[in-house]
């Protein structure tokens, strides 16, 4: 996995930093649109639009990044009582399921957004965008969650063998 990992967390980063120049950016354009509505009578009506977009784009962009760092919420109050072989034997499992489960979100994904894609269908709001653009974020999203839950899935199985293995000796 050593250089494809890389390329993968390379892909990763990236995305995180763009999805920091997003929220700055959907930050300022509703600040402004709050200075342009309140200061000048003149609102900005795709800010509010914009910055909701956006805000679907962040969670998908950045799920992979927070689970390779170990940072999104856990309930782990249960699972620290046990003895850390049973602790990676349940790691493992409850990754391969988040893995499934990331597969059929990817599946789906893709699939309404082909769907949307040869509809040409369009959002009835004020910026009237092609709805394939939302769905898309969806797909790539869950694509790489998967793949970071496969890595994940890979790490506690490592880690339940050499535990293994060691109560062997």
């Amino acid at each position: 996995m050593g250089r494809a990992g890389a390329i993968f967390d390379h892909a990763v980063n990236a995305l995180f930093a763009f999805s920091g120049v997003l929220l700055a950016f959907a930050t300022l354009s509703v600040a402004l649109g709050i200075v342009s509505r309140y200061f000048f009578a003149r609102p900005i009506a795709w800010s509010t639009e914009i910055s909701e977009y956006i805000l679907l784009y962040i969670a998908f962009l950045v799920g992979a990044w927070v689970l390779r760092h170990e940072e999104h919420v856990k309930m782990d109050i249960v699972i620290t009582l046990f003895p850390p072989k049973a602790q990676s034997v349940i790691n493992f499992i409850t990754s391969l399921i988040s893995s499934i489960v990331c597969l059929i979100i990817t599946f789906f994904g893709a699939r309404v957004t082909w769907d949307l894609y040869k509809s040409k269908a369009f959002t009835y709001t004020i910026l009237e965008l092609p709805k394939f653009i939302f769905t898309s974020v969806i797909f790539l999203g869950g694509l790489l969650l998967f793949i970071q839950f496969i890595r994940r899935t890979y790490g506690f199985w490592g880690t339940s063998n050499k535990s293994k293995n060691e109560l062997k000796v």
